[in-house]
């Protein structure tokens, strides 16, 4: 494998990060098709990438992918023939540890003689890195990756309500004519019968794996942020208080992914900043406990952060963190209350529906390939490095910046860019 086979696939656009893992393992792992599902990637959950190994027109379902979970170890790998498409076909399935679930990628090979274990060993390292750098976006989620994560959800969301009602809508349609006894042929009757109930059962369990990757409880949520902050926390000895919602705060409702997201990398850096101001507490002891709460009703989630420290810290102390600017594509906001020896209060507030594009927040109106621009605008580059990065022309590049500049209601370049960076020159 090429040395620079990592930083290649690390730095690529997120919607050409599975072409160039493919280009990245095809000396490796001579294939047809790649097919990732990982619970972390804040662009997608589901992707494929490549030939369908079925017939022509079909595709790898989430479920056939969730089936094969159980075959492969954490942090390791397995190869076999496998169900993909409604075909038989050799794979090599590759499961990282580093997230929890544990990401998955299925290769889908041109042959099926087995692999030796050392030609597998450089693609689960890359694997890894690959999902490394994913959960660091998790984590420390920026507004730019948040921008293209709200956009492909929202497609996404549409493209499968759409499709599950009309398949949904058909299918219930068959029943009922198959179940009219006036039909004859009652075993062709039961026969379909029978095919409907399976392809609905199909459906529905699509629907719920595709639920649980774009959506979780906010007390397992919260609960997953404290596990990651404890062992921080711990080394300092610092007490970790939660305040786990129970069901009157919302701690069964199931919150969007980004909301998830942004809500965790917010509380998270807000605890950071805190732990910088290590000067004496109220009774006299440097900060020795912070408590963290969230509450969640019909239309926002309120995550609250409060510590026993000196209580001397400002809401500008809290920039160096960008803790507002992760919060702007997504309308939340953040407010601080310190108390002279007693200590600081935080309160994050989300709220939990998209916020109107033309009120708040202008780049939800952007395309995928118009954000995946307007980030390079952002870093200042010209319209041939652009077209370079992005494998596209530089007429390609000019005419999604003039989309973009109509859009945004710009006529520059620098305006565009103080838009992508939380339109801080508003």
């Amino acid at each position: 494998m090429d040395p620079m086979a990592p930083l290649d696939v690390i730095q690529a656009p997120l919607i050409d990060t599975l072409p160039r893992l493919s280009a990245a393992l095809t000396e490796t792992i001579p294939h047809r098709g790649l097919a990732d599902l990982s619970a972390n990637c804040p662009y997608a959950p589901f992707k494929v990438y490549g030939e369908s190994p079925g017939d022509p027109g079909s595709a790898i379902t989430t479920t056939e992918m969730h089936a094969l979970r159980p075959l492969v170890p954490a942090g390791g790998n397995w190869q076999g023939l496998a169900r993909l498409a409604g075909a038989s076909v050799p794979i090599v399935a590759l499961a990282s540890g580093i997230s929890e679930p544990c990401a998955l990628l299925v290769v889908v090979r041109t042959a099926d003689t087995p692999l030796p274990r050392e030609r597998l060993a450089p693609a689960q390292a890359l694997w890894d890195l690959l999902t490394a750098h994913r959960e660091g976006m998790r984590t420390e989620i920026v507004p730019g990756t948040l921008a293209v994560s709200r956009a492909a959800s929202a497609a996404r969301t549409r493209a499968i309500s759409e499709l599950g009602g009309a398949h949904g809508a058909a299918l219930s349609a068959l029943l009922g004519v198959l179940r009219d006894r006036g039909l004859d042929d009652t075993t062709a009757r039961t026969r379909a019968v029978d095919l409907a109930i399976t392809a609905l059962a199909e459906l529905r369990s699509q629907a719920e794996l595709d639920q649980e990757l774009v959506e979780e409880r906010a007390a397992d949520a919260l609960e997953r942020l404290a596990d990651s902050l404890r062992r921080i926390l711990r080394a300092r000895n610092i007490r970790l208080d939660l305040g786990t919602p129970g069901v009157e705060e919302g701690g069964d409702r199931l919150l969007p992914g980004d909301v998830v997201d942004t809500a965790s990398a917010a509380v998270r850096a807000t605890v950071h900043a805190s732990l910088e101001d290590q000067g004496r507490g109220p009774d006299g002891a440097r900060l020795s406990r912070i408590h963290i709460g969230w509450k969640v009703n019909s239309a926002r989630l309120r995550a609250t952060v409060r510590d026993d420290g000196p209580g001397a810290r400002s809401r500008d102390s809290f920039d160096t963190h960008r803790i507002a600017e992760r919060l702007t594509p997504l309308g939340g906001q953040i407010e601080v209350d310190a108390v002279p020896g007693w200590g600081t209060t935080v309160i994050i507030d989300i709220p939990l529906a998209p916020p109107d594009a033309s009120r708040r927040d202008p780049l939800t109106g952007l395309g995928t390939r118009e954000l995946e621009v307007l980030q390079h605008l952002a870093l200042g580059r010209r319209n041939r490095d652009i077209a370079q990065e992005l494998h596209i022309t530089e007429s390609t590049v000019k005419f999604h910046i003039a989309k973009i500049f109509d859009k945004l209601g710009v006529n520059s370049r620098g305006a565009a860019a103080a838009l992508a960076h939380g339109r801080r020159a508003a």
